[in-house]
């Protein structure tokens, strides 16, 4: 037994050109061991260590460890390969939705509807999904912002690239860090020599005000999640860079060489439910976590195959599957949000973030084990 699934697109053309890093957590992982085509070495980078560097690059901690890195865009191009493109809709922007007790029906700005069996929204930090199922519930600032951006490796000091491009790192200052890894470059290309190194920098901003301000674009538009790259007025570009002289010199050096970094706020949301019917959210466009443990793509995996697996157990009872498969994700979303709040206070407030506190690493779960690979 399968399921006849259509993917809705509201973009019109394939995504591309978005290369912001994503850690391929175990969750993730398995599409590639047991389903796709494609292995984990074809589509991603890895560490040998997770290091933490400070004054003159001095190495404050390492401990052997490896994760695999990608790019949303290579994973994005990874997937579509192997789901396909006929059942791959572009230019469907969702408008709205009937439902009855068995079926669903959704409506399209294009005119056209879609009539299904169940409905699941997983259209990200801004689902329009979410936001027709909770109107009256909105996503927390939590008073930081990120500075992401990349840069191709043979751009940096051999010095810089020694650092950085065999491991997770980190680099910490008073109230601000900066998280660093290697990730597919142009062409999905994964040996060293191609590949780009990847960050998050979290920078405080409490005040609406000046929040308003920075996610303001060139254009005069303020951005709801992201100012993106080529956007971000250039007065906050060089007040950032010349910022970074407070990090570690590899990650001074990897901040300045970014020719377009761009800014994404950070936020929380808990949703008080996943199931509205025959319509569900998953992935961010349910909870939204942010990203300090590397868990928003492993929580969205995570529930696709939950959720496939109560479906094939209800052998039809699509009601009673998602009364099964609901009370889980809440728990493990919850429990996430919890734990990032935890190490997003000890990063960003309180400076008390230590790599020997297991609550403060990667993962889904906390105390999970490292994945292997």
């Amino acid at each position: 037994m399968g399921f006849e699934v259509d993917v809705y697109e509201r973009t019109p053309g394939e995504l591309d050109g978005r290369g912001g890093g994503i850690v391929l957590q175990p969750e993730v992982l398995r599409w590639f061991k047991e389903r796709s085509e494609l292995t984990p070495g074809q589509i991603s980078t890895h560490s040998r260590v997770m290091r933490v560097i400070g004054d003159g690059n001095s190495v404050e901690f390492e401990e052997e460890v490896e994760w695999r890195f990608t790019s949303w865009g290579t994973l994005y191009r990874a997937l579509l390969s192997d789901f396909g493109r006929e059942n791959y809709h572009l230019g469907h922007t969702f408008v709205g939705l009937d439902q009855s007790s068995d079926s669903v029906s959704v409506r399209f700005a294009n005119g056209r509807s879609a009539d299904a069996d169940l409905a699941i929204f997983a259209d990200g930090i801004t689902s329009v999904g979410r936001k027709r199922l909770l109107p009256d519930h909105q996503l927390d600032y939590v008073g930081y912002i990120g500075w992401r951006g990349t840069v191709p490796e043979t751009q940096l000091s051999s010095e810089t690239r020694a650092v950085l491009g065999d491991s997770l790192t980190y680099s910490f200052a008073d109230q601000t860090h900066i998280c660093m890894y290697p990730i597919p470059g142009p062409g999905d290309a994964v040996e060293v020599g191609g590949r780009l190194l990847n960050y998050v920098w979290y920078r405080n901003i409490p005040g609406t005000t000046e929040l308003d301000e920075i996610m303001t674009d060139t254009f005069g538009f303020r951005g709801e999640v992201s100012v993106h790259p080529g956007k971000v007025q250039e007065r906050y570009v060089e007040e950032m860079k010349d910022a970074a002289s407070t990090l570690a010199p590899a990650a001074t050096e990897l901040v300045r060489s970014t020719a377009q970094p761009y800014i994404q706020p950070i936020m929380d949301f808990r949703p008080p439910r996943m199931v509205f019917g025959r319509a569900v959210t998953i992935g961010d466009s349910a909870f939204v976590a942010r990203p300090h443990a590397a868990a928003g793509t492993a929580k969205a995996a995570a529930e696709a195959w939950a959720l496939a697996d109560a479906l094939l157990a209800a052998k039809g009872d699509i009601d009673g599957a998602l009364r099964a498969w609901e009370p889980r994700q809440l728990e493990v979303g919850n429990a996430l949000l919890d734990r990032i709040k935890i190490m997003g206070r000890a990063a960003q407030i309180d400076n008390t973030w230590t790599p020997h506190d297991r609550r403060l690493r990667f993962g889904l779960l906390e105390g999970a084990l490292q994945p292997a690979y």
